[in-house]
């Protein structure tokens, strides 16, 4: 199935606009601002980070993909998918697209070793729980209703259920 290309071009731009956000630009500000961004070193904790920072851009447009074809949406909420996504990596977790995010921030913090990105990712990582608990879940619950009632039974928020 392909996608439209209004609704591609869309994806690309609040992909640009949110998780480019929080994983390019605020990093960026905040490792100019500490002086980390000269200070990093491709050893053997480098590698580590790019793989890491590699994983969750390939997670992240994954998900974003899966978004435009099967929930025929984008990761705005102002264009959300219109059907529930329950396909690819979203058989395993109900928030991959997160993970991917968490992923790039993570390998930011350990390629630059930077205490402040590492904070900087904790943080992020308390407010994406607190809006998926009480802003997503719930819109999500009164959108689809049973469908994804039992998608949350069978499916972990962040990992696979055993």
């Amino acid at each position: 199935m392909t996608v439209q290309s209004g609704l591609w071009w869309r994806s690309l731009l609040w992909a640009a606009l949110v998780p480019g956000t929080v994983t390019v630009y605020a990093p960026y500000g905040l490792l100019s601002r500490t002086g980390a961004l000269e200070t990093f070193a491709l050893g053997g904790v480098g590698i580590a980070g790019i793989l890491l920072i590699g994983a969750g851009i390939a997670i992240l447009l994954h998900c974003i993909h899966q978004f435009a074809v099967t929930g025929h949406g984008t990761l705005s909420p102002l264009d959300a998918p219109t059907r529930l996504v329950i396909q690819g990596l979203y058989r395993y977790s109900r928030n991959p697209m997160y993970l991917g995010v968490m992923l790039i921030l993570t390998g930011e913090a350990v390629l630059f070793q930077s205490l402040p990105l590492l904070v900087y990712t904790s943080v992020c990582f308390l407010l994406l729980n607190l809006g998926i608990a009480f802003y997503e879940e719930p819109r999500l619950l009164r959108q689809f209703g049973r469908e994804y009632e039992e998608y949350c039974r069978q499916v972990g928020r962040w990992l696979p259920k055993l």
